[in-house]
């Protein structure tokens, strides 16, 4: 499978760990909470939220496809994620506010 320029690329977790872990993000859990709930590292869980900002379109729609979140729920996941925002590159800053600015699909 071609993950080059995806959410996958390099990861050393499957889709089913990182939709877990986003899960745990929408439900608002901090990054050692986290880290405690699945027994990933911190780092790990790091990398992966900027992971996530940076492809942030593409997040959004398995989001809505795989989570059956609804585009309001959505927007309470970047905008939880955007606190990080030390954390986070202007590549994915910059996503997140595309995003958030009427790109969802319903």
């Amino acid at each position: 499978m071609e993950t080059k320029g995806t959410l996958l690329f390099r990861r050393h977790l499957s889709e089913a760990e990182i939709l877990t872990i986003c899960k745990h993000f929408v439900e608002k859990n901090g990054i050692r909470s986290i880290e405690r709930i699945t027994g990933h590292h911190r780092d790990t869980i790091g990398n992966l939220l900027t992971a996530v900002a940076e492809h942030a379109t593409q997040m959004n729609d398995i989001l809505i496809r795989e989570l059956e979140l609804t585009p309001v729920e959505c927007d309470e996941f970047w905008t939880f994620v955007k606190k990080k925002k030390n954390m986070l590159s202007t590549t994915a800053q910059n996503q997140i506010s595309q995003v958030m600015h009427g790109s969802t699909r319903a």
